[in-house]
């Protein structure tokens, strides 16, 4: 058992009065309502075990009982006690259940350890002259084992707990087309801060949904697109920014240093005019493709709760002056996103998939440079003055500029005089 005492106090107050030095004392007188001087309390405890009714006396069969109750009276012969408390130790075979006070004042047990009860009696005190008669009842173990053979006692039993879940993504290029060439206005396309190429702006959107059932810790977004015409070309694209929505991850990639790269001409005029001509037919170019050199920007997301989607932005550029050396007339990019999830999770089987591809095309605008249009002239020209003078000379060749034309005249002025003749001998006659 435990209990406080309660003391009685006289506490003098001081008064002072502002800008003097005199003090008033006022005295305060607290009632002891105590039996005793030192208003202690007199806690007394009386006990019995019980079975079937019956007082033990001596002791207990193991094996032949199984109820066990404790009759525990409670008394204070003396003044209130505080804070009072009993505390029951069990032997490791016997086993607390429950128990019973015989009239409502105000008990609470509760078990600190398997073998350790407290029971709080008349919080917040016991009154004196008061007495409590509490009915605990435990459960007495058949008998005991011995303590080597304990260890087989225990049996643990597990299972993984993973996260479970259907991830998915989706997506969408703004804009799906675009048309690019020397005749398009520069004004649809964007430039640089002391740069002098063309760029032409391109907007992805990726959605990453989580399908549940559970929730997924974390997911790794990977972009990947195709960044050169050749493999030993120069680079196209250039990033300009990545948002994840609400700030729930950050995007990494690779920043081109060079994004204004315009090729130089090396090839001759005739070579142009030939590509012009035969500037057709459509170009793929995709990054599952072996030997395709491509950008990849990564994405780390956070958690996403079931039937949650988070969106990524990622806004680029697009280097035109390149696109305008290649000779296909369509060239088509494929943009491809996958999704990794965090390796606490697990992807649910033939679920939804974890790739999407993007596609957009750039049109040539099929209008040649004025130089070449004034090289295809002149050499239209030549063509055709070379195809007369071939003419010229295959007529010539044939005979057809060396007939005698004048004894074809005279022959000609001859047999008309002698019909004439011929006439006027007949007229005579």
């Amino acid at each position: 058992m435990q209990h406080t005492r309660e003391l009685a106090s006289l506490t003098p107050v001081l008064r002072w009065k502002k800008g003097e030095r005199i003090a008033a004392r006022n005295e305060t007188w607290f009632e002891k309502n105590c039996l005793s001087d030192d208003c202690a309390a007199d806690l007394r405890l009386h006990g019995k075990l019980l079975l079937s009714g019956h007082y033990i006396r001596t002791h207990l069969a193991l094996g032949g009982v199984k109820n066990v109750s404790l009759n525990i009276t409670i008394s204070n012969a003396g003044d209130d006690a505080y804070d009072t408390n009993i505390y029951l130790n069990f032997s490791r075979e016997v086993h607390y259940i429950n128990f019973l006070q015989m009239e409502e004042k105000g008990i609470s047990c509760a078990l600190v350890q398997l073998d350790f009860l407290k029971c709080s009696v008349g919080f917040p005190f016991m009154r004196a002259h008061l007495e409590m008669n509490i009915l605990f009842f435990c459960l007495l173990s058949a008998n005991p084992e011995h303590e080597n053979k304990l260890h087989d006692n225990t049996l643990e039993l597990s299972i993984p707990l993973v996260h479970e879940v259907d991830t998915a993504v989706t997506g969408v290029v703004t804009p799906s087309s675009f048309v690019y060439g020397n005749s398009i206005d520069p004004s649809h396309f964007v430039q640089l801060e002391n740069l002098e190429c063309n760029f032409q702006p391109l907007n992805f959107t990726f959605q990453v949904i989580n399908n549940g059932p559970s929730k997924l810790p974390g997911s790794t977004v990977e972009i990947r697109i195709p960044n050169r015409l050749a493999g030993n070309g120069a680079d196209m694209f250039h990033i300009l920014d990545t948002q994840v929505a609400e700030g729930r991850g950050n995007c990494t990639w690779y920043r081109n240093p060079t994004p204004c790269t315009i090729p130089q001409e090396k090839e001759s005029i005739f070579h142009t005019i030939f590509a012009f001509f035969t500037k057709s037919g459509r170009k793929v170019l995709d990054c599952d493709r072996p030997g395709r050199s491509c950008l990849t920007a990564t994405c780390r997301l956070g958690s996403q709760a079931k039937e949650e989607a988070t969106s990524i932005d990622v806004q680029m550029l697009l280097n035109t002056e390149m696109l305008k050396r290649d000779s296909s007339s369509v060239i088509q990019f494929v943009t491809r996103g996958h999704i990794q999830i965090d390796g606490r999770a697990m992807e649910v089987p033939s679920g939804l998939p974890e790739d999407i591809s993007l596609v957009f095309e750039a049109l040539h605008s099929q209008e040649p440079r004025g130089y070449v249009v004034g090289w295809i002239i002149a050499i239209s020209l030549l063509v055709g003055i070379l195809i007369f003078l071939l003419l010229a000379v295959l007529l010539w060749k044939m005979g057809f500029f060396r007939r005698h034309y004048r004894e074809i005249i005279e022959a000609e002025k001859n047999r008309k005089d002698s019909d004439e003749s011929w006439d006027w001998l007949q007229k005579s006659q």
